[in-house]
């Protein structure tokens, strides 16, 4: 039998598969979810139920079905701000998985076919977003095919709409053929969360809803509607580059409901983690196996499943709740992943029967993995430093600790010894942490050791006794050796004898005693202004690489600031470098003590706060050693960083505000969201200490600290703290006009100051101009004109900047000696 005239004709059919297929297979190819592991090592005792994977099959095995076949005209639905219109086209619905439909597949590859999305950024630095990869501030695309993936009431309520249209089952084979393997990967990728929504309660109200959409503009790009996410609603493609993958979020914002206080935010699902004890065994061939244990108190609605983070180096292979075997469901996915700007796993544990609300349960995770590599010369990478064992959403609690490791390395972690020995081959150690802390770290080694005790702490410093491979030097020089003297009448050879001079290797430890000295004048420094850290002893510890990482008592910082400037590599020795090894990372880490580990945040937006204070308390402390030249000279490199142009000639900066956090890195700029959040972050603490003065700026953090103590702080929490701090009579007294420039919109303005000098003794006037280029009309800041009178006395007076020229008169009783723009460099501008 024929299909109708539209889809019937073969031309017809293999046009149709190439326009709507082929790109979507291609992505999916590329972005398939790995066969993952589901349930337990059959090895681990009494295998439980494997409801999660026999849910999983069901999802992907279940097919479209042709007896759910439309062809549909104007059907339309809207999931708050995103609203779709079928306008004509063909509509089949998947079958149902436990009395449910979770996937439904459009295409409008009939005669006058057509669909439409229309979404409208509800704020400017949305619709700014959306147009930098759009091209138009509101998205209105037609498309050809959408695939949708939902387990909310989306599937009721289309095929209640579809139930009204024409059921036309004939058209089913054609599309089964051409979309079932697309629905089927495109399921595979949310497997987790569809497998989780199915166990749980409410669902239904609280599910996600994505479409997979074709458009005739913009091709295949990603649209989300998430009721459980702090920002319901997202739309981005992905993209690679540079054999990378990225997810481009073109926007995100709260749905319309929840703006508007018609719904509340939904809260965090209110599972508490406590009681965390960890039993970890490094073996031979570095393989980590842990068994962790910890109190779950479940959550209303929570059902049968609660998800947990873990590295994809890490299969967890048994899972025990209270005792009886549960399941542990796992699934690789890059796409859903990249959707979440990580690059950890989401797993689940699977009960056998649903939770109670309120009932505290102990779940037991049997896991192991590769997270400890060898870098050479008896030097070692610990990898998945955060999530190497099961953990969710990083919350404080006490931690219990035991390693068992060959007695031949030493290995250090968080918290205090309570237990050191050594069995046989075998060294045991156990800590445990006095205060609450959000995760757990530990690192390993051949080290040698200085300890520092100043101000009630203890500052004990690592360093690896030999170097990895990576920076072992190459040979520096040929020595060219004369042969020996040759036989009467022999023949000479060609070539000399080169005999290579090697160069003698680094000295790792070199500084080691110089670290454990600016570590705990920075510690003692910190504590002073932010009260005390979590931890009374800080452990810092080599990790091959060119980055350091801050947990709570515990630091990794890069091998490279062990080395002495001129023995690390030629292309890190520039004054830049140096400054970063050897004053400014050590420093930013020890920030992390209090900024991350003690007063943290709780979404991408609020990330930068905490960079930010970390980065710009490290540049207090080298201010402290080296004085105002050396922050400026790191202010100006931040500066430089921010307006270096990508290959379309647009400014780093210009990637987007700082609130944006991991949405930052994007194909378009992979380096913006280091550079945003850590430089232009530390610029915008630089700016408001500009606005302060330097007494309130460092009272104000102080207070921050204190009041946010094991709490979440929000960037609109930080800027009420701040106008606490404010000197009276300021402008901009609220910091509003201040955070809706340079934390919430972008733009680095080139500011130009002219001025005449006019007046008689007692009555001076500066007549000035202000001029603004090179940002957008609506950009606008206030900058200092400062006016030099003799006796080194200053005035100062703040301008407000604009899109047109400025134009201000200061009165002064002495003739100013001279009128300098922003002398001090308290404004992220370029001074023309």
């Amino acid at each position: 039998m024929q299909l109708p005239g539209d889809i019937g004709d073969p031309a017809a059919r293999r046009k149709w598969r190439r326009r709507s297929v082929t790109g979507w297979v291609l992505a999916l190819s590329l972005l398939a979810t790995a066969p993952g592991q589901t349930g337990a090592d059959p090895s681990a005792g009494a295998a439980p139920a494997q409801i999660g994977a026999e849910l999983a099959r069901r999802i992907r095995d279940a097919g479209l079905d042709e007896q759910a076949c439309y062809r549909v005209r104007d059907l339309n639905f809207a999931k708050e701000d995103l609203r779709f219109y079928l306008t004509e086209g063909y509509l089949i619905f998947g079958k149902p998985v436990n009395g449910r439909r979770l996937s439904a597949v459009f295409t409008a590859d009939v005669e006058a076919g057509d669909a439409e999305l229309i979404v409208f950024p509800p704020t400017r630095s949305e619709r700014l977003s959306l147009a930098s990869f759009t091209r138009t501030p509101n998205l209105d695309e037609h498309f050809v095919a959408a695939i949708f993936v939902f387990s909310d009431n989306t599937g009721d309520h289309l095929l209640r709409q579809a139930a009204g249209q024409r059921l036309q089952p004939e058209a089913a084979p054609l599309l089964r053929s051409v979309w079932e393997p697309v629905v089927r990967n495109l399921a595979e990728s949310f497997e987790i969360r569809l497998v989780r929504d199915l166990l749980s309660e409410g669902a239904e109200a609280n599910g996600l809803f994505f479409a997979g959409i074709t458009g005739r503009s913009l091709g295949n790009f990603d649209v989300i509607y998430d009721a459980a996410a702090r920002q319901q609603v997202a739309v981005g493609q992905v993209a690679y580059r540079d054999n990378r993958s990225y997810f481009d979020m073109w926007t995100s914002f709260p749905a319309r409901s929840y703006r508007t206080g018609r719904i509340q935010p939904p809260e965090e699902r209110a599972i508490r983690l406590s009681d965390i004890r960890i039993e970890a065994e490094l073996l031979p061939n570095l393989r980590v196996r842990a068994v962790t244990r910890m109190k779950v108190t479940a959550a209303r609605g929570a059902g049968r499943a609660i998800d947990f983070e873990l590295s994809p180096r890490v299969r967890v292979t048994e899972l025990r709740i209270d005792g009886v075997p549960a399941e542990p469901f796992m699934r690789d996915s890059l796409r859903a992943n990249l959707l979440r700007h990580t690059e950890n796993d989401l797993f689940l544990a699977i009960a056998p029967k649903p939770l109670d609300p309120g009932r505290t349960y102990e779940f037991e995770f049997h896991h192991e993995g590769d997270v400890v590599t060898a870098s050479g010369n008896g030097v070692f990478y610990v990898g998945s430093r955060a999530t190497w064992y099961p953990n969710r959403r990083a919350e404080f609690d006490r931690y219990e600790l035991t390693f068992r490791y060959p007695k031949t390395l030493d290995l250090v972690s968080t918290g205090e010894v309570v237990e050191d020995r050594t069995d046989g081959e075998w060294r045991i150690t156990k800590r445990r942490t006095s205060s609450p802390i959000r995760m757990a770290g530990f690192n390993l080694g051949d080290y040698d050791k200085a300890t520092v005790s100043r101000g009630g702490y203890t500052v004990e410093v690592y360093a690896n006794r030999k170097l990895e491979s990576a920076l072992q030097p190459h040979p520096r020089a040929v020595l060219v050796v004369p042969p020996p003297a040759w036989p009467r009448g022999g023949r000479r050879p060609q070539e000399m004898l080169a005999v290579p001079l090697p160069e003698p290797p680094p000295n790792p430890t070199a500084r080691l005693r110089v670290l454990a000295n600016e570590i705990a004048s920075a510690l003692e420094f910190m504590s002073t202004y932010f009260g005390p850290p979590p931890l009374k002893t800080l452990t810092v510890s080599p990790i091959p690489g060119t980055f350091g990482q801050g947990f709570p008592g515990l630091l990794y910082l890069s091998t490279l600031s062990y080395l002495r400037p001129g023995d690390r590599p030629a292309a890190l020795r520039g004054e830049a470098y140096r400054v970063f090894f050897s004053e400014i990372l050590h420093a930013h880490e020890v920030g992390h003590q209090w900024w991350g580990n003690l007063v943290t945040s709780s979404n991408y937006q609020d990330d930068w706060l905490m960079e930010a204070l970390a980065n710009y308390s490290a540049l207090l402390q080298l201010e402290k050693r080296r004085g105002r030249r050396a922050l400026d000279a790191v202010l100006d490199e931040y500066r430089k960083h921010l307006l270096r142009k990508n290959e379309d000639g647009l400014a780093l900066e210009s990637a987007g505000p700082i609130i944006w956090g991991t949405r930052l890195r994007s194909s378009r700029f992979p380096d913006a969201w280091r550079i945003i959040l850590y430089e232009k972050g530390s610029w915008i603490l630089h700016m408001l200490r500009g606005r302060l003065g330097d007494a309130r700026f460092l009272q104000m953090l102080g207070e921050v600290a204190k009041r946010y103590r094991y709490r979440v702080l929000t960037t609109e929490e930080f800027r009420r703290a701040a106008l606490e701090f404010i000197p009276p009579k300021s402008q901009d007294a609220k910091l509003e006009d201040f955070f809706d420039q340079w934390v919430y919109a972008t733009g680095v303005p080139t500011l130009k100051l002219s001025c005449s000098i006019s007046g008689k003794a007692g009555a001076w006037k500066v007549r000035g101009t202000l001029t603004q280029s090179g940002v957008d009309e609506a950009f606008t800041t206030l900058v200092p004109v400062e006016a030099q009178l003799p006796g080194k006395r200053a005035v100062t007076e703040w301008i407000q900047s604009s899109s047109e020229p400025v134009r201000f008169t200061l009165t002064l009783k002495q003739r100013p000696l001279r009128v300098a723009l922003d002398p001090a460099g308290t404004v992220l501008a370029k001074i023309d």
